[in-house]
């Protein structure tokens, strides 16, 4: 593979002219000795030029088309209907490209937004997540007091289990709402 320009290799070997170059790396690809890769040149052949070979590939004549009679020479554009459809095309285009431009804008700060109130949300989330923790935590505690002070209360010392009117009878007490009947 060669890794240099066939330009670079002109100047090496003292070709003034960069053209001159093209055309010596187009004759070695039309005899089949280089061959274009991914804009690089594999060296197919090292034979070089022999004595009495052209060198330039002459180029296969382009075929004219047959013009139609009936065709008025007119139809063809002139200079100022291909460049009043340039500019237009070229107008066409910039306003694409603002319209693009809108849209990008639009849509990063749609991104930025969905981006801060995603963020928002986990930290809400993750604040409830610790209270909620928190108050099952609690909850487990005044449950524990709770049997340690029945315990106590019945005088048995062993972890006897409650029933739920005795629960509810002690926790409406604690909480200072009107007593159970029969408490």
């Amino acid at each position: 593979m060669l890794d240099v320009t066939p330009a670079e290799i002109g100047k090496q070997i003292g070709f003034t002219q960069a053209l001159a170059a093209a055309r010596a790396v187009r004759a070695l690809i039309a005899r089949r000795r280089l061959e274009p890769v991914d804009g690089r040149y594999r060296l197919l052949d090292t034979r070089p030029v022999e004595p009495g070979e052209r060198e330039s590939v002459p180029r296969r004549p382009r075929r004219r088309k047959a013009a139609e009679p009936s065709e008025p020479r007119t139809a063809r554009p002139t200079y100022s209907e291909v460049g009043r459809e340039a500019i237009e095309r070229l107008i066409e285009l910039g306003r694409e490209a603002a319209q693009l431009r809108a849209s990008l804008r639009v849509a990063r700060d749609e991104v930025r937004q969905a981006r801060e109130a995603r963020e928002d949300s986990e930290r809400r989330a993750q604040a409830l997540g610790a209270r909620v923790r928190e108050l099952e935590a609690r909850a487990e505690m005044a449950e524990s007091n709770l049997r340690t002070l029945l315990a106590a209360a019945r005088g048995s010392g062993r972890d006897a289990p409650v029933a739920d009117s005795e629960m509810e009878a002690i926790l409406g007490v604690l909480k200072g709402g009107p007593a159970a009947p029969g408490s």
